[in-house]
């Protein structure tokens, strides 16, 4: 398996394990050097005074970060997967039947005698 793939493809196990926390800090070295190897190519540019503040530097960082953050989290949030027998489609299907029942649950009781003696 190449690096990249490696690095791209989510770890299916719970928790942070050890090949999710080497990935996770693989991640983290690539954009640190990414960021520093941009930083010193845009520092030959008219942009050194901007970036040498302290917002043009955080501009920077996360004009990065931003494109960079679903390959940076790639492990950490990973959605669950719902068991095999039961589909979404179901399940929403079920509560809505539900919410159906307890709205008309009481759709058949009679009203009150009229106030008033009836109609005026």
């Amino acid at each position: 398996m190449n690096l990249w793939r490696w690095l791209t493809t989510p770890d299916p196990s719970p928790g942070l394990t050890r090949g999710k926390l080497l990935k996770l800090t693989v991640r983290v070295l690539l954009f640190a050097f990414l960021a520093t190897l941009l930083s010193s190519l845009l520092s030959l540019t008219p942009l050194r005074p901007y970036l040498n503040t302290w917002w043009g530097s955080m501009l920077f960082v996360l004009a990065l970060y931003i494109p960079l953050a679903r390959f940076m989290t790639l492990d950490t949030f990973s959605a669950r997967r719902a068991p095999r027998g039961a589909s979404p489609a179901t399940q929403a299907s079920t509560s809505r039947a539900q919410r159906r029942k307890e709205r008309n649950r009481f759709a058949g009781v009679k009203k009150g005698p009229p106030k008033y003696g009836g109609r005026r």
